[in-house]
């Protein structure tokens, strides 16, 4: 296969097309062009899109309507003019693939590609009367949403995960985070006030029961440490995850015992309600959460002696 004639639909360079898009929406949006913003935001958006379906397979993206197309797909080099679907069947099938895709992302995402189609064929200006705070939160939830499934991060996408990254971008990453993050909480949220009280409660006590120690199967690694932590969309005992940062002796030991008490502090990685099903990956993730994320105890353990040398 030439990799040239499938340069429309490999996964990889739709993706990295789209991120040169969201580059393009960001440079917009610091000159205080927001018309152009959101038109390259909504492109670099169905891109992303189809980076998503493609990876699972190229055919999810071609017109299955035009047989060359399905071809090339296949493997089979037949045609250099491949069509792909349209933006509204991207986010449709977006639904069957995300897990957070649910109707109300995918009609928003149709809500900004149709806007999209009016300023580009149109003599509307569609983009003009929409507010920031109408739109900009649900594009970072939608857009942080496919790049999780296809285990990517919003870091990477705007080009802000390396140490060398401009200010702004990690200012704008830091802001796409929280926004995201925030309407993630939301959902979970919505999800569980819209079960029965009864179920509530349920998940409620049972929540209650758990503890820290049978969790280890419920994080994405193995961490050091992993301890309670409220839920901040149900409420629920939930729990977090981190690694060790620093260990101190008390000043409460005491040096004739034979045990000393070593206070511990750690930093949280990962965040999971059994409850609501929430969960946050990484410290930017649960930074914007709004969750606590060090968590500091206290362990009791037997003092260790060096051997004494050249005394007997």
């Amino acid at each position: 296969m030439a990799d040239e004639i499938f340069i429309a639909i490999n996964s990889a360079e739709l993706h990295a097309k789209s991120k040169v898009y969201v580059g393009r929406a960001l440079t917009r949006k610091a000159d205080g062009n927001l018309d152009e913003y959101q038109l390259w935001a909504s492109l670099a958006l169905e891109l992303l899109g189809k980076a998503a379906l493609s990876r699972k397979h190229p055919s999810l993206i071609v017109d299955p309507n035009h047989a060359p197309s399905m071809f090339v797909a296949a493997g089979i080099n037949v045609t250099t003019d491949v069509k792909t679907i349209t933006a509204k069947t991207v986010f449709e099938r977006l639904t069957h693939l995300v897990p957070r895709f649910d109707k109300e992302m995918q009609k928003f995402c149709l809500a900004i590609s149709e806007r999209r189609n009016a300023e580009l064929h149109s003599a509307d200006i569609p983009f003009r009367s929409m507010k920031l705070d109408a739109w900009e939160r649900q594009y970072w939830y939608a857009s942080e949403s496919i790049l999780q499934s296809m285990g990517l991060s919003l870091e990477d996408w705007l080009g802000a995960a390396g140490a060398q990254a401009p200010r702004h971008l990690l200012d704008e990453a830091e802001q796409a985070i929280k926004a995201a993050v925030e309407l993630r909480i939301d959902a979970a949220r919505a999800r569980f006030m819209g079960l029965k009280k009864s179920e509530r409660d349920r998940l409620s006590a049972e929540a209650a029961t758990r503890y820290p120690i049978h969790q280890h199967d419920c994080f994405t690694a193995v961490y050091d440490y992993i301890w309670e932590q409220e839920c901040p969309a149900c409420m629920c005992n939930a729990f977090m995850a981190g690694t060790q940062e620093s260990e101190d002796i008390s000043e409460d030991s005491d040096e004739d015992y034979i045990w000393e008490t070593v206070e511990r502090t750690f930093t949280g990685e990962e965040f999971i309600c059994r409850s609501c099903e929430l969960a946050l990956v990484g410290s930017a993730e649960i930074e914007a959460s709004g969750l606590p994320d060090t968590h500091e105890d206290k362990e009791e353990r037997e003092l260790e002696y060096e051997p004494d040398y050249g005394n007997d």
